[in-house]
């Protein structure tokens, strides 16, 4: 079943020749929210000369899925850094000149990240988070910042320039965060959890979509990372990340690795 990716609308435009530092982009179901949301910004240094902003108009009955949507914002976006974040966040005292620090302080740290986010998972059994939301005020794990396998999705910014964006054959509002995490980390970049304090107004819940896109996503993870043979036409390559199984496909692809070597080419179609 397609579905229909609304147009990208520029809510406040950049009034630079140049790119925007910052492109804050959002899906809207509710208009007043992400007024008040914008407004924050504002005030906390996200203008017209630094950011733009970008949302899609996404309360109508044709609604864009958050892995679709959010990829044609990011491939609409023009700032350095996008910003991809809920409707019903609200700055703090944190703004433009904290944001520029924090991420500064990641280049300096590991020059090949390309997530950043207020919220994540660090190991399992393990959070990393400053944020205030329904669960508590002011809530800091520490250490931060810190390397992350996941993020939450109220808040993440993503680095224009590493072009990472979400799974194609995945939809829904869940787990794409850390959706963008598993393709960062494929691509040779990381993701952390930054010194960010931001309000976001909703807990999370779980409903019935919720457990179906998490099994989607197990799914489809499950299967993308399964250990499997690599046939290139210059090697045979086994592909795994238990060492045991990954040492006994480099031995068991030595003779077949030979073997191709030796097989007489095929003679090329005669032309009619």
């Amino acid at each position: 079943m397609s579905v229909r990716v609304p147009h990208v609308i520029t809510a406040v435009a950049h009034s630079g020749s140049a790119a925007p530092r910052y492109s804050i982009c959002t899906l809207v179901t509710r208009p007043d929210q992400y007024t008040a949301m914008r407004e924050t910004f504002a005030a906390r240094g996200f203008g017209s000369a630094n950011s733009e902003f970008l949302y899609l108009d996404n309360g109508g009955p044709d609604q864009c899925g958050a892995y679709r949507g959010l990829n044609a914002l990011l491939n609409a976006a023009r700032g350095h850094y996008v910003v991809l974040c809920h409707q019903d966040v609200r700055l703090l005292d944190d703004g433009i000149d904290n944001l520029d620090r924090r991420l500064s302080e990641l280049d300096e740290r590991d020059p090949n990240w390309a997530l950043a986010g207020n919220a994540g998972g660090v190991v399992p059994g393990r959070l990393a988070f400053r944020i205030t939301d329904p669960h508590g005020a002011d809530r800091h794990s520490g250490g931060l910042p810190v390397r992350v396998m996941s993020l939450d999705e109220n808040f993440i910014v993503v680095k224009r320039s590493a072009r990472i964006g979400c799974s194609a054959d995945l939809e829904g509002f869940h787990f794409y965060g850390a959706d963008l995490c598993l393709n960062a980390d494929i691509a040779g970049y990381s993701a952390w959890v930054i010194d960010f304090h931001l309000h976001h107004l909703s807990g999370g819940h779980k409903n019935a979509d919720f457990f179906a896109v998490e099994e989607a996503f197990r799914d489809k993870w499950s299967y993308a990372l399964r250990p499997r043979w690599m046939q290139t036409t210059c090697a045979l390559l086994r592909l795994s990340g238990f060492g045991l199984d990954r040492e006994a496909g480099r031995i068991a692809a030595r003779p077949y690795a030979g073997l191709l070597r030796r097989l007489p080419a095929r003679p090329a179609a005669k032309k009619a």
